[in-house]
């Protein structure tokens, strides 16, 4: 059982998220070769002031 675990910056609507999560399975599905009622997404929302990019958090870069 593939389980593909995507940290993202906080901020994307519900309907972006649950577009990704149907290409990412449709992409393990793919390339695994694993049926779809195999694949596991988990998505872990990171708050852009916790996140850090080339020394600075991701609200200071604008994100």
């Amino acid at each position: 059982m593939p389980i593909i675990q995507v940290h993202l910056i906080a901020g994307r609507s519900e309907e972006q998220k649950a577009h990704f999560i149907e290409a990412i399975s449709r992409a393990a599905v793919d390339t695994l070769d694993a049926p779809i009622e195999s694949i596991r997404v988990i998505i872990n929302e990171v708050p852009s002031t916790d996140f850090g990019i080339a020394g600075q958090t991701a609200k200071q870069r604008g994100r």
